[in-house]
């Protein structure tokens, strides 16, 4: 970075990879979920919390009572199913700290959001309905799709009669109308 003052150039230090990486990690990204997804995810934790964990640290105690650790597959099992356990809580509460719950009674419905169903046209005149939802919800094969997939985020902001041309991974691109736009059933 250079920075120019009064007294001339000067050149400021870039910070280091491993303390740029801190700064990002604290810098979370903000989770978007329905009510009903905020309650799925507190009840996992909970049930990681109180009964899985539990559970293995009861494995683990068994496997132990079988003798010598070092070929002992049984002790190997139960400490990498607890390590599992202990990477998914740590996973579900980092992102319960950055949830935003969406409302669905404050939804607009002028454009697409999240908490959006969708009623879509192709180009080929095939119509197609989905429930845009955060990342966390997302169930593309019950037709919820996720607001940061390419046509989720396609979609995001399009009112009635627009079109929104869609660039997929595979560098194909697709060409959707929007025909109505409603409330989620979340």
């Amino acid at each position: 970075n250079i920075k120019i003052s009064g007294a001339g150039v000067r050149r400021e230090s870039c910070p280091s990879p491993r303390k740029a990486r801190s700064e990002m990690d604290t810098m979370a990204k903000e989770i978007v979920i329905s009510r009903s997804g905020l309650t799925a995810l507190e009840q996992e934790l909970e049930e990681l919390k109180t009964v899985r964990r539990k559970d293995v640290a009861e494995k683990i105690k068994t496997a132990r009572g079988f003798g010598d650790l070092s070929e002992n597959s049984e002790y190997d099992e139960a400490k990498n199913e607890q390590a599992f356990i202990e990477s998914r809580i740590a996973q579900l509460e980092a992102m319960l700290k950055h949830v935003r719950v969406i409302d669905n009674e404050d939804l607009n419905l002028d454009a697409v959001s999240v908490g959006s169903h969708v009623k879509i046209e192709d180009e080929d005149g095939d119509v197609d309905e989905y429930d845009i939802v955060g990342s966390t919800e997302a169930d593309p094969m019950n037709g919820k799709i996720s607001d940061e997939s390419p046509v989720g985020a396609g979609l995001l902001g399009k009112k009635v009669g627009e079109t929104a041309e869609i660039q997929l991974p595979n560098g194909a691109t697709c060409v959707y109308k929007i025909l109505e736009i409603s409330r989620a059933q979340l």
